[in-house]
């Protein structure tokens, strides 16, 4: 790689730590479609997205632990809710790796791509009826739900290759949380889960083969993992600094347009 290449990575991994911290997100909604969009595929099953995914998860260790630390200062983050959260999560994503490994790429791209329309549906909705925010002082979600919530999202990260926060938030949230303490938790329990999940994805790459029967290896997603989650480790804490002074849900609704727009580019290729 020249230069210029890794310094476009690095932006990248900039860019969607300050995304990641903002949101208590993990970073791949950013990532993933960037990466997409910026290297593109080499074969028409589009195997290489697994490339992607695995680089994805190894950034989202770095963006969740970072932001983590700055919401740990605030004494945001509930030790009873990451208790139940985290072993059910990492159960989850563990099971949703496994199954992505056995899927082609163009799977988990067009799985990927309606998620974040999806997501783009919700925090339109959001924006026009706000949810409505719990105290800051409302108990905390009994053990079950913070268990079933944890699974849900362990799974569906697991196979999309995202952190899941961008799903454990507005959960956690429904579930009686306060935002403020449902981006901590996210966050908190994201670098725990994203550990097992990236080594998990790490792990199955040699396994899977391109159209042209060569594999997929550790240092392709290594070489895009490495330069993104140096600029994620400084984007993260900024965002997550910046997530206790600003208003999100407009910002967010305006991320979220832009990546529906990169969604349907991303298929369309």
């Amino acid at each position: 790689m020249d230069i210029v290449e890794i310094l476009i990575r690095v932006g990248l991994g900039v860019v969607a730590g300050v995304v990641g911290g903002l949101a208590g997100l993990g970073g791949s909604i950013i990532m993933l479609p960037a990466m997409a969009m910026i290297w593109g595929y080499d074969d028409e099953e589009q195997t290489r997205h697994h490339v992607y995914m695995a680089a994805a998860m190894v950034v989202n260790v770095v963006v969740a632990l970072s932001s983590t630390v700055m919401h740990a200062k605030k004494k945001a983050a509930r030790k009873d809710v990451l208790m139940s959260l985290v072993p059910s999560m990492t159960a989850g994503m563990a099971a949703g790796v496994l199954m992505a490994g056995e899927s082609p790429g163009r799977w988990s791209l067009v799985a990927f791509a309606g998620f974040i329309w999806l997501y783009c549906i919700y925090n339109i909705v959001t924006t026009i009826k706000k949810m409505p925010d719990h105290p800051i002082d409302s108990p905390s979600p009994s053990g079950w739900k913070m268990v079933a919530v944890g699974l849900f999202v362990g799974i569906v990260s697991g196979y999309l290759g995202i952190g899941g926060g961008i799903l454990l938030v507005p959960l956690l949230q429904i579930s009686g949380l306060p935002l403020r303490h449902a981006i901590a938790g996210s966050a908190g329990v994201m670098w725990i889960s994203s550990i097992i999940g990236a080594s998990l994805k790490l792990y199955t790459l040699p396994s899977i083969s391109r159209v042209d029967g060569t594999h997929l290896t550790i240092g392709d997603a290594m070489s895009f993992a490495v330069p993104i989650g140096a600029g994620a480790l400084m984007g993260a804490y900024l965002g997550a600094w910046i997530a206790h002074k600003i208003k999100l849900p407009h910002l967010k609704l305006v991320i979220a347009l832009i990546l529906a727009v990169a969604a349907v580019k991303m298929v369309m290729r």
